[in-house]
């Protein structure tokens, strides 16, 4: 495993920058998939269908072995939702849309696409010290950007599996070498990645993850 992955799991209990950031009291996975479709109806008839797809699934995926579940929820965000910037389709400079607001929208850029496949997972039983949330130096062609993945560690010391809007496939960190970890979180904390590696201000994200969190328990996520 390459080293930058690596220090986002096996000292999770050092390397937590601050778990009370995330700790959210009650926390705990209780999917709730009537008030989540009861949701999408106040929304679309577009998002009602494309909500009922994901339920279903999420239904089939949960009676699967968590790597087909993982390829499961992959291919359908993939397939279903639309690379586009936040300018335009939320008219804000950095936006984390809900899993229901990613939906009703059909598009969304790497963070929608992460978070959407992190409820969704968790959703399926996947459990969330499984996963992390990614945030990543990317090399696009000549550009080096920042970018969300998802990360799934089987076990604690093994080498993550990588879910990316920007791959069909999914595949394993070290052969991902595009990539170069800066930090992880998920429901429970915040994991650094590479030293001295940055990718803006960690607290204004974390903001935003809470601001996540809060509209997926409202949505039945949780």
């Amino acid at each position: 495993m390459r080293e930058g992955w690596a220090h986002l799991w096996p000292k999770w209990w050092i390397g937590a920058l601050s778990l009370a950031l995330l700790l959210l009291s009650g926390w705990g996975l209780a999917w709730d998939s009537p008030k989540l479709l009861a949701q999408a109806q106040k929304v679309n008839p577009a998002t009602v269908q494309r909500a009922q797809s994901l339920v279903q699934v999420i239904g089939e995926a949960a009676a699967q072995d968590e790597e087909s579940r993982l390829k499961s929820v992959n291919v359908f965000f993939n397939r279903q939702i639309l690379y586009r910037d936040d300018r335009e389709v939320w008219g804000a400079v950095d936006y984390w849309a809900s899993p229901l607001e990613t939906l009703g929208k059909g598009q969304g850029d790497c963070e929608d696409f992460a978070i959407g496949k992190y409820f969704s997972l968790l959703a399926a039983g996947v459990p969330s010290v499984k996963m992390r949330l990614v945030y990543v130096r990317a090399q696009i062609g000549a550009i080096i950007q920042a970018h969300m993945v998802l990360a799934y560690y089987p076990e604690p010391d093994a080498e993550p599996l990588i879910l990316d809007n920007l791959l069909t496939d999914i595949r394993p960190a070290s052969r991902r070498p595009d990539l170069i970890p800066v930090f992880s979180f998920n429901a429970e904390g915040l994991w650094q990645g590479v030293a001295g590696a940055s990718a803006g201000d960690p607290s204004a994200r974390l903001s935003r993850w809470r601001e996540v969190l809060a509209k997926a328990k409202a949505e039945g996520w949780w």
